[in-house]
């Protein structure tokens, strides 16, 4: 498929798709938000997605000056009708999705790379939850995933003074897996990438329908989750190659799905 506000790249397994309008910090119209969303869903069939941003940002955010996308008096039909889809496209899939935060990630963007299984982000890179500065209340899922991945007060901080988190912050906080040189980004997101593609991704796939609905389970749904995802799991081919290469005390060949 061809797109406008992105561009998508395939190899070894992985799908990169990268915001392209580096011309705005990649800030989010209505275009970019639909096409991403299909994309996303388009990527599903592979085995792991990279999200990143062309440019000197990861992604500044909703496009304020985007006159067909976000006025006042059409807020909630845009947040329900495109930013919600765009959203569970990356809750949703099967596969790991891994945010490649290459710069300032702000508003809406901030929360489009929390949405991700894994955000990878260089050291120049920080986050800002912006939406104060302008009267309005994180979106795009960020009054979820920041008090989840930080605690609530550092939530609130983050929120309340919109000031900007470094890398190095976010990965201290634990609202990041890694900050790493920027001289080594592209190589340690790639190696990320190409290791999980080789990896049991119906497991992966298992793994994430389990813990991204953890928080609302009690103990005894979770467990009983576990269960039944284990024993899918342990029916499987990877599962048999996993203990067979164990045994064998040589690398397993996954096949994944």
């Amino acid at each position: 498929m061809r797109y406008d506000g992105i561009t998508v790249a395939e190899a070894d397994g992985v799908t990169t798709i990268t915001l392209n309008r580096p011309e705005v910090m990649n800030a989010l119209n209505r275009g970019l938000r639909l096409d991403l969303t299909a994309a996303l869903r388009q990527a599903h069939r592979g085995r792991v997605i990279v999200l990143t941003g062309a440019g000197r940002a990861f992604c500044a955010g909703q496009d304020l000056g985007d006159a067909d996308g976000f006025d006042a008096q059409g807020v909630e039909a845009t947040l329900n009708d495109e930013y919600v889809p765009m959203i569970r496209a990356i809750t949703d899939a099967p596969v790991p999705v891994i945010a490649a935060v290459n710069g300032v990630a702000a508003g809406a963007g901030a929360n489009l790379a929390l949405a991700c299984d894994l955000v990878i982000a260089c050291e120049s890179a920080s986050f800002i939850q912006a939406f104060a500065r302008i009267g309005l209340i994180p979106d795009a899922g960020g009054t979820s995933f920041l008090p989840r991945r930080v605690g609530m007060q550092r939530a609130m901080g983050a929120a309340l003074l919109a000031e900007p988190i470094s890398a190095r912050q976010a990965e201290a906080w634990g609202m990041i897996w890694e900050a790493v040189p920027d001289a080594r980004f592209a190589e340690v997101v790639t190696a990320r990438a190409r290791q999980l593609a080789a990896g049991p991704t119906a497991a992966y796939g298992a793994l994430k329908q389990a813990m991204r609905g953890a928080f609302e389970r009690d103990l005894d749904s979770q467990l009983a989750i576990e269960a039944r995802l284990q024993a899918a799991c342990g029916q499987s081919a990877d599962f048999r190659e996993g203990v067979t290469a164990f045994l064998a005390k040589r690398p397993a060949v996954f096949q994944g799905t």
